[in-house]
């Protein structure tokens, strides 16, 4: 199911937004200011984001600089009023994929949002995510709530092997010969050593895992 996060200080378009996606079969996030709205960019890591170009405080057009300044490639859909200056090349500028103009049909609304998420799929395939933490796996780039995160060559490539292989348990053994290789002869510890510095650097609390969880007896399991 896909997630849409939706920003709007109109109450009553937003809930109606809402129950669209839902009937839809997509899964809404709906936000009433650019502030929280752009914490869930962050956090939440939906596909898409719908967003008012005009909200008192954050304006949409800071939130879609904030989101591209930070990296990430969430295509975005800009809601404007009839009377907003819209044109492409704003768009550019702001790092928004397309608008609608309100007053808006739903059937054109479902439309813009559809035609986006199929362009800009293939791209996204190539950066995964999990809590806040973004990878972008073809430029090898990190990034945990917006900063990017150094890892090691091998502290990295341990992380691409979980994320390609969610929720299945992962023995030592598995882990030495797809990360290092059995050319390298490292020991179970350096799994070990290596999964202790992810926490670190990755977790919002070490020393209570939610994503790299240890399976007794066994070795690793990584929960998106």
């Amino acid at each position: 199911m896909q997630t849409i996060l939706v920003i709007d200080d109109d109450q009553e378009l937003r809930e109606t937004i809402g129950l669209l996606l839902e009937r839809e079969g997509f899964r809404p996030i709906l936000v009433g200011d650019g502030k929280t709205g752009l914490q869930e960019a962050f956090s939440g890591t939906p596909e898409l984001v719908l967003v008012d170009l005009r909200m008192p405080g954050m304006s949409g057009i800071d939130v879609c600089k904030k989101v591209r300044a930070a990296g990430l490639k969430t295509p975005i859909i800009v809601l404007s009023a009839i009377g907003d200056e819209v044109d492409k090349v704003l768009l550019l500028e702001i790092g928004a994929d397309d608008y609608v103009v309100k007053p808006f049909g739903t059937r054109e609304l479902l439309a813009r949002i559809r035609a986006v998420l199929r362009r800009t799929t293939a791209d996204q395939d190539h950066i995964l995510a999990f809590s806040d933490v973004q990878v972008d796996l073809d430029r090898r780039i990190v990034r945990r709530k917006s900063e990017e995160v150094k890892l090691t060559r091998a502290e990295y490539n341990l992380l691409a092997f979980f994320l390609q292989n969610p929720d299945r348990a992962l023995s030592r053994d598995v882990l030495l010969n797809s990360v290092w290789g059995y050319d390298s002869f490292p020991n179970t510890r350096t799994v070990d050593a290596h999964v202790v510095r992810l926490r670190q650097k990755l977790e919002s609390t070490a020393e209570t895992p939610r994503h790299f969880v240890t399976v007794h007896g066994v070795g690793y399991r990584f929960v998106p």
